[in-house]
């Protein structure tokens, strides 16, 4: 997505400086419906840290009452999350997500982008770069894939909506992050839909890019890979699912969950913990429930291999936010918590993520507490359950010593 033409600044700042899309900041009417579910705000009690506080700042900067080097400015963009829980609060409409692309694209450039985030997304934006973690990691495209349905596939509707579905070419997309990090997971993918096709050369989807200061790019990528990618997009990240779909269509894209709900996909087996079956819950993706709305998919089919058990506060961000984990380590693990707490709290045996970025922040905020609870993707969960006799556990990707850990994983 580009922002919107510069404009330069008439008397008074009345057309003001073109930094933001003028229809999407005047939506809002400043009601602070949004306050209460913003997880800065709740960690400091400041306007200037909700969203509304920060779209007033967007009109200082717009306006010209303040000057681009504000330093409220430089840190109010870089605090926030980019979670867009208010998006799901507003009764204006408010598209904060998209106001906060504009406020990054004008804020990080040059010198202003942090220097973690310059040095990722200019590493993902090479493909092949991205290519060589087959050889090494072993994902769906680089180890072995099966080609045939699985002794004990899972069971599956055939109405006319599902028949279609099997018609249509379909496409795995390769995390640009996750393919390094949690290789497992699209191997997992693969072995529940064995008809996920994984095209070699697949590059970034471009969120990363998108939500560091560099959306234009971050939308050329979306397009390129959708030109790549032949059908129905599935991606096994909430956030990369969130871009592609604003990019390419809705219609195009699908997160797993909402893939294997929508073909009819029957989970196999069940997890368990010894002698009993498993207690679950699961941690949202927060670009995938509030950007994309899926919200029910990933319970349903967790709730059929295993005891569901809902996590307090599901929906509220962990913390991860991208690169947010790498660029605020403090305020990362001050999201992620309360959230720890709870989970220690329910008792469970596993929590379910739908995101590496996730991902990645429970596996190591439950490592740091020396938690019994094991944080797994959901296409991990499905398969464990359809692999009778096996360890219920998933080989590798837990990140203990793996240089990979040092990457941001995308929302």
């Amino acid at each position: 997505m580009t922002g919107p033409a510069s404009t330069p600044p008439g008397p008074g700042g009345e057309q003001g400086r073109g930094v933001f899309d003028k229809e999407l900041l005047d939506r809002c009417i400043s009601c602070g419906f949004c306050l209460p579910a913003c997880p800065t705000y709740d960690l400091t009690g400041q306007e200037t840290s909700s969203p509304r506080g920060r779209i007033t700042l967007m009109r200082a900067l717009e306006s010209g009452d303040l000057a681009p080097d504000d330093p409220t400015l430089a840190e109010e963009s870089s605090f926030c999350l980019g979670c867009r829980a208010c998006e799901t609060v507003c009764p204006a409409g408010v598209e904060y997500g998209r106001l906060l692309e504009q406020w990054r694209d004008h804020q990080w450039q040059g010198a202003g982008r942090p220097l973690i985030a310059r040095g990722l997304t200019a590493l993902v934006s090479r493909p092949g770069v991205l290519g060589l973690q087959g050889l090494v990691r072993r994902h769906a495209r680089g180890g072995a894939a099966p080609e045939e349905e699985p002794e004990h596939g899972p069971e599956r509707e055939h109405g006319p909506e599902q028949e279609q579905e099997r018609k249509q070419p379909v496409s795995l997309m390769l995390g640009c992050v996750e393919r390094g990090l949690y290789p497992a997971v699209s191997r997992a993918a693969r072995e529940l839909r064995p008809e996920l096709a994984v095209p070699a050369g697949q590059g970034c989807c471009g969120a990363l890019h998108a939500h560091n200061g560099d959306s234009a790019t971050g939308a050329a990528l979306a397009r390129a890979l959708g030109e790549r990618l032949s059908g129905t997009v599935v991606t096994t990240a909430g956030g990369c699912a969130a871009h592609l779909a604003h990019h390419l269509g809705r219609d195009r894209v699908r997160e797993l969950s909402e893939y294997l709900d929508h073909a009819g996909h029957r989970p196999a087996g069940e997890v368990r913990a010894g002698d009993r079956r498993a207690r679950v819950t699961l941690q949202d993706s927060c670009h995938l429930r509030n950007g994309l709305g899926v919200v029910r998919q990933p319970r349903e089919l967790v709730a059929a291999v295993a005891d569901y058990v809902e996590l307090p506060g599901a929906g509220v961000c962990c913390g991860a936010a991208g690169t947010y984990a790498m660029l605020r380590p403090d305020d990362s693990r001050a999201v992620l918590d309360p959230k720890l707490d709870a989970l220690a709290e329910l008792d469970v045996d596993y929590v379910v993520t739908v995101n590496p970025g996730c991902l990645r922040q429970l596996r190591q905020g439950l490592r740091r507490r020396r938690s019994r609870v094991k944080a797994v993707h959901l296409a991990e969960l499905l398969a464990m359950a359809a692999r009778p006799g096996k360890p219920a556990e998933p080989a590798e990707g837990d990140g203990t010593g793996d240089p990979a850990e040092g990457w941001a994983a995308g929302r």
